[in-house]
């Protein structure tokens, strides 16, 4: 166990938001509703049979949560052997010079409050032990908790998942209708989503949810009616 050594803030409790799970849910949603809905409403604003908007708004759906989960798994991916990498050179570093790495962490410790003898007492102690060495230096120095690099699959997983889940609300009216019906339907639905999403967005960042709630609106509704009125410009007329 790592002794708890106090903090420049110790009133505040932090949550992790290193593990990228949470954000590839969050991100996913949004962009899949972002992105299908102005496809969406952007192919029926030209008119066509309702059978060419379900497979524009399926194929949106399934390539951008294919594209989405690839590049969250990608970003992920590079971004866990970068932090493995930099746990290596570390393990090193502490086989090679353990006498300064030890000073290292007394050094931090002193700067927490500790006067210079208690500090070089916890940091020795530390040092004793291989593994708890590398760990604490890893979140002291880097700012790394070794036990939560992330894991790739699950936010590849997770972004997949939510994706979908956020194309697929401007979609379902398309397959029980068609027309303009259809059409007010996708908005209505996209409109709540988007709402929902904001306050998420909000509490999960500890901002106001209203201010999250206007953003998201802007950022699914504008585009959406660019993309019909450029869709209803060139529309195709055989529906």
């Amino acid at each position: 166990m790592i002794p708890h050594v106090p903090s420049a803030h110790p009133e505040f409790e932090h949550r992790d938001v290193q593990g990228g799970a949470a954000r590839a849910a969050v991100f996913g949603v949004s962009d899949g509703l972002v992105s299908n809905m102005g496809l969406i409403l952007g192919v029926a604003g030209a008119d066509p049979a309702p059978a060419v908007v379900r497979l524009a708004g399926l194929a949106g759906l399934v390539s951008g949560a294919i594209s989405m989960a690839a590049g969250e798994y990608n970003s992920m991916r590079v971004q866990s052997e970068l932090l493995e990498r930099e746990l290596t050179i570390e393990a090193r570093e502490l086989r090679r010079r353990p006498e300064a790495e030890t000073a290292e962490l007394a050094a931090i410790y002193e700067q927490r409050g500790l006067d210079a003898d208690e500090a070089a007492m916890v940091a020795e102690t530390l040092m004793s032990d291989p593994d708890t060495a590398l760990e604490t230096h890893a979140r002291e120095e880097l700012g790394i908790n070794p036990q939560q690099l992330g894991s790739p699959l699950a936010a590849g997983g997770w972004s997949f998942v939510a994706f979908a889940t956020g194309a697929l609300v401007p979609l379902l009216p398309w397959f029980f209708g068609s027309g303009t019906a259809a059409i007010l339907t996708s908005l209505a639905l996209g409109t709540v989503a988007a709402c929902v999403v904001g306050v998420l967005i909000g509490r999960a960042t500890d901002r106001p949810p209203l201010r999250a709630v206007a953003r998201q609106l802007v950022f699914t509704l504008v585009p959406a009616a660019v993309t019909f009125l450029i869709g209803n410009a060139l529309g195709v007329g055989t529906g």
